[in-house]
């Protein structure tokens, strides 16, 4: 097996490989995005709301009347408190992730271009004329053409195309 042989075999799974990290890495970020994280100040704020409405309930008599109003706007105060939290701990998540979302997909880009710059007019991968008969002529742009009955594939159409696999292959496994 020659050097270019060695260097298309390797090249096309080596690719696909790099799609298929990139795909979950975005994928994992946006589920965590959406996610957020529990955090200690929203519980311990619900569990107090929780306990004052709990109390508030238990004085229902009338000589208790105004202690469990007065809890009651305890607990609406502590509600808006809680609501300011969440929203200020969503900004700040929504700010976090797309900071890392707008860094992976420029890596991803900068990436890609690397690789089409690295194998621009160079096949990628070999694949029997027969198997790919309608869309070979596709296959191949930039790629070197038809070569002893096999399609050479190029870079762009390799890229597209392990993009779309990586992207249904990440929504069967995750």
């Amino acid at each position: 097996m020659g050097e270019e042989e060695h260097r298309i075999s390797l090249a096309a799974p080596s690719i696909f490989l790099i799609a298929i990290i990139f795909h979950s890495l975005s994928r994992w970020l946006e589920r965590l995005k959406k996610r957020g994280s529990k955090n200690d100040r929203g519980m311990q704020l619900t569990g107090e709301i929780k306990q004052l409405l709990k109390e508030a309930s238990c004085l229902s008599g009338p000589s208790t009347f105004a202690q469990a109003a007065k809890l009651r706007r305890l607990a609406a105060a502590k509600e808006k408190e809680l609501a300011r939290y969440q929203e200020l701990r969503s900004k700040e998540m929504k700010l976090s992730y797309d900071l890392y979302l707008k860094v992976l997909s420029t890596l991803k880009v900068v990436t890609y271009l690397v690789l089409i710059f690295w194998f621009w007019r160079k096949p990628v991968a070999a694949v029997s004329q027969q198997l790919v008969q309608p869309f070979g002529k596709v296959l191949t742009w930039w790629g070197g053409g038809i070569l002893n009955g096999n399609v050479m594939v190029g870079i762009v159409p390799w890229l597209i195309l392990s993009t779309r696999v990586s992207k249904f292959v990440c929504r069967l496994v995750q």
